[in-house]
C-alpha cells in the first residue's frame, strides 16, 4: 500500500512539473503579445481629415439643400392656400388644382430621394478615404510599435489598450503637413 501511494505522489509531481513546464511558455509568450484598439466612430467625428470631409459636403450640398428647403415650403404655402380657396372653387378647378399639388409633391419627393442618394454617395466617399488613412496611420503605429493586432470594433476593450488618441494625434499631425 505504501508503495502505491508513493507511486502516485511521484506520477503526481510528474505531472505538476510538466504543467508548469508547459505553461512557463505560454505565460512568456502571453507577456510579450500586444494589442490594441482604435474606435473607429472617434476617428470618423474627431479626425481634422473627417470634419474636413464634413465641411467640404456641406458646402458642396448646401445650395441644393436650401433649394428643396425653399420647394417646400412653397408647396406647403400652395396646399394650405388651396385649403383655403377650395370651397369658392368649381369642382374643375378643385380637381385641377389637386392634380397640380400632387405633381409638384412627388417632383419635391423625387428630387429629395436623388438628393439624399447623392448625398449619401458622397458621404461614403468621403468616409472611405479618411478610414483609408486612418488604416495607413494605424499600420504605420502597429509597425514602429511592435503591435501584434489592431482591433476596430470589438464587444469589449480594456481602456489601456485604447490606442485611438494616439492615432487622432498622428492623423492631425500629418494633415497639418
Amino acid at each position: 500500500m505504501l508503495l502505491k501511494h508513493s507511486f502516485f505522489r511521484g506520477l503526481s509531481m510528474v505531472a505538476l512539473v510538466g504543467c508548469v513546464a508547459t505553461a512557463m511558455p505560454v505565460a512568456a509568450q502571453a507577456q510579450s503579445f500586444k494589442a490594441g484598439f482604435v474606435n473607429t466612430d472617434r476617428i470618423l467625428r474627431e479626425a481634422d481629415t473627417a470634419k474636413a470631409a464634413q465641411a467640404k459636403l456641406e458646402a458642396e450640398f448646401s445650395k441644393r439643400d436650401k433649394e428643396l428647403r425653399d420647394m417646400g415650403a412653397a408647396m406647403k404655402a400652395a396646399s394650405d392656400k388651396f385649403e383655403r380657396d377650395a370651397p369658392t372653387m368649381s369642382e374643375s378647378q378643385r380637381q385641377a388644382r389637386q392634380r397640380q399639388l400632387a405633381d409638384q409633391d412627388r417632383d419635391l419627393q423625387r428630387k429629395n430621394r436623388e438628393f439624399q442618394e447623392d448625398l449619401n454617395a458622397r458621404k461614403n466617399e468621403e468616409l472611405a478615404h479618411v478610414l483609408d488613412k486612418a488604416n495607413r496611420v494605424v499600420k504605420q503605429m502597429a509597425e514602429a510599435e511592435n503591435y501584434d493586432v489592431i482591433l476596430q470594433e470589438a464587444v469589449y476593450v480594456n481602456p489601456k489598450h485604447d490606442i485611438t488618441d494616439k492615432v487622432l494625434k498622428a492623423m492631425n499631425a500629418s494633415a497639418g503637413k
